[in-house]
């Protein structure tokens, strides 16, 4: 174990990144209970050890405890760890509430923006916690797959916190000998790379559904960095941070990468196909298709121009077409590059 000491952790979802991230943390010696909304789930978890819904090529650890009951993930727990989808953080956290002491420490796994809020998770779970101080709220955002982490595939990531000590003792908690941690003290560029990268990846898919080619998709990704970088800016986020893990990392693995749900939503779009029979038949959250409405109007309220999250909305919401949103993001009148 990397870290100085065994940490008692609660890991809020088991879909594949929860799955994942428990997985992890208690073969790496860490005293890990597992909390997934699913009963029927949990059961076979339990009997089998492996989750056939979300990580089916995995098997547990015994010593990861696995509940469908609050009380139970979180009694003892100074540590949580919070994983989406970013639209029912609000609500199962505030479920977790009652449970969870002052002098515990949040880590935020999930990426997205909450629906109706336009907030940053971060400042959901400040809202969710109100006695728990800022500087106990961390992001954990970065290229990371659940499926890749989960066969120890090296990799790295990034813990964003106002507090640094905070940031370090998930550094430490994380770290193991392949799954790198850097720390941050710009949680919210690290929230809104994760968050806006989701966008960009479905308009990648769309783009290699097309059969467009890599000149397409790299001009795709770096202007697409470009406006992630602006909104976030726009935002009190480091223009710096998104060159980095959470930023140009994130966005380049999720781009360019069919293990990617967002990528392969959007290439299920470049096909034909109507965004409500894709979303139907996929088991878990494409976090992008509700992050592009919040982040176009979050954009709007903060006059931040974002061309591909405007087109992406319409292709999503509006029944414009793939190849039309592309005419109309090649069209668009002339101008500087870092203007």
């Amino acid at each position: 174990m990397t870290g100085l000491k065994r940490e008692k952790i609660a890991v809020l979802g088991g879909g594949s990144w929860g799955t994942s991230l428990a997985n992890m943390l208690s073969s790496d010696g860490h005293d890990v209970s597992m909390w997934a909304f699913e009963k029927d789930l949990v059961e076979r978890m339990r009997q089998t050890r492996v989750n056939d819904i979300f990580l089916p090529a995995i098997t547990l650890p015994e010593t990861l405890r696995i509940t469908n009951d609050m009380e139970e993930a979180l009694s003892g727990r100074d540590i949580v760890v919070s994983m989406g989808p970013s639209a029912y953080t609000r609500q199962v956290c505030s479920q977790a509430a009652e449970f969870i002491s002052d002098g515990s420490i949040i880590l935020n796994a999930a990426k997205g923006l909450e629906p109706k809020t336009l907030k940053r998770m971060s400042e959901v779970l400040g809202e969710v916690f109100p006695k728990l101080s800022p500087d106990g709220i961390a992001t954990l955002s970065g290229p990371t797959f659940a499926l890749e982490l989960a066969r120890r595939r090296p990799t790295a990531a990034l813990v964003g916190c106002k507090s640094l000590d905070t940031a370090r003792r998930f550094q430490e908690m994380l770290s193991c000998s392949y799954f790198r941690l850097y720390t941050s003290e710009d949680i919210v560029g690290v929230e809104f790379g994760g968050a806006l990268k989701n966008i960009v990846a479905i308009a990648s898919g769309i783009v290699d559904g097309l059969g467009l080619g890599p000149n397409t998709q790299a001009a795709l990704i770096t202007r697409g960095l470009s406006e992630i970088a602006r909104l976030g800016a726009a935002n009190g986020a480091k223009p710096l941070t998104f060159q980095g893990l959470s930023g140009l990392g994130d966005l380049v693995l999720t781009c360019m990468s069919k293990l990617s749900r967002n990528y392969s939503l959007g290439y299920e779009l470049a096909q034909g196909r109507k965004l409500k029979d894709i979303l139907s038949e996929m088991k878990m959250v494409a976090e992008g298709v509700g992050t592009c409405r919040s982040a176009l109007q979050l954009s709007k309220m903060c006059n931040v121009e974002m061309p591909i999250t405007a087109q992406m909305f319409e292709v999503l919401f509006e029944n414009k077409s793939p190849g039309e949103a592309i005419q109309d993001l090649m069209n668009r009148p002339l101008k500087e590059e870092l203007n």
